[in-house]
């Protein structure tokens, strides 16, 4: 009575259930770096995927963790990948128990005084798997300068998925663009802040957002510099961190320094921002002599506290981006 139902256990015994992956709108498929500690969520191009990627390793473009291939399914696939396989065997032990209880009503004799049948009822009847759907897409498409695979983040990428190349040239940006967005959200944070929390806490979060911008972009221009210099040798430590320093380094080294692509104002008010994030990272941003000896900036005396604009992130910002083309320009010349 159960024979077909015990040859189809016997059948599914090891066997796999495919369950494919639908790729979205403009043809990439969903990952997710297998890290606990990361589990960021981005795009790889389905073709590139096929062509490119290889099975041995996949690297993860926020924290660079590498793991195969197979290990890069998202949480949201895993778990509609294991309901579709339930619901398969659901459905073929449903279709089993049926076709059995077919077999078994039809060999009952007819007109018999006593009569017996048997009825499968209820249950899944579909015995193929459902495609997983892809996500929203995602606005920031790379395409990595070294294998050329294509992927798409939400936020900011830092490695080729396909390679694990770190482009200092697309670091450096994401930089320069995490700051602007900072900035442009200090209103936002501002008015949130002061609704919920209080005015006192909302100011202390907006000046702190402010002026770490200015680290930020002093940090993201020595890390630029550090990676495009070392065809050139070994610059010294911190070198980059300071203006004069720095632009000397690229004069050797390129025959062009920061006044080649600045005007002397415009180097004189990058130098007081390179020496107020000194001021802010090592003094509290309280004024001491040896801010106004380096920076010239007589504006302040001695005590004061420093005081970060908006307009100096956008000064910085631009400067920092001008000096970055001008000296990118000329490494991928030499």
């Amino acid at each position: 009575m159960f024979e077909d139902l015990i040859r189809e256990m016997e059948r599914m015994n090891g066997q796999s259930v495919a369950v494919p992956i639908e790729t979205d709108g403009n043809g990439y498929i969903d990952k997710q770096c297998p890290s606990e500690g990361c589990e960021f969520i981005f795009k790889v191009n389905g073709e590139d995927w096929s062509n490119i990627f290889k099975d041995e390793a996949v690297w993860c473009p926020f924290c660079r963790h590498e793991a195969p291939a197979d290990q890069w399914f998202t949480i949201e696939q895993v778990e509609h990948a294991k309901a579709e396989a339930l619901a398969v065997v659901k459905g073929e032990i449903n279709s089993a128990l049926r076709s059995g209880a077919q077999k078994y009503n039809r060999k009952q004799p007819k007109n018999s005084f006593i009569s017996m049948s048997m009825t499968v009822s209820g249950g899944t009847k579909r015995t193929h798997t459902i495609s997983a759907k892809a996500a929203e897409l995602m606005q920031l498409e790379i395409q990595c300068e070294s294998c050329n695979s294509r992927f798409a983040v939400i936020g900011s990428a830092y490695f080729c998925p396909a390679c694990g190349y770190n482009s200092v040239t697309r670091t450096f940006s994401d930089s320069l663009r995490k700051i602007r967005a900072k900035k442009e959200s200090v209103e936002i944070v501002r008015k949130t802040i002061n609704e919920t929390v209080g005015k006192d806490e909302a100011e202390l979060t907006c000046r702190s957002l402010i002026e770490t911008c200015i680290s930020d972009g002093v940090v993201a221009f020595q890390k630029y510099c550090e990676g495009l210099y070392e065809p050139y040798g070994q610059a010294p430590f911190n070198a980059f961190q300071r203006l004069d320093q720095a632009s000397s380094l690229w004069e050797s080294a390129i025959q062009k320094g920061f006044s080649s692509w600045l005007s002397n104002d415009e180097i004189n008010t990058l130098n007081i921002l390179y020496q107020k994030r000194h001021l802010l990272a090592h003094n509290e941003g309280i004024i001491d002599l040896k801010y106004i000896q380096k920076s010239g900036d007589i504006s302040y005396k001695e005590g004061q506290r420093i005081v970060i604009s908006e307009s100096d992130i956008d000064f910085l910002v631009s400067a920092l981006e001008k000096l970055s083309k001008g000296i990118g320009a000329e490494c991928n010349n030499a």
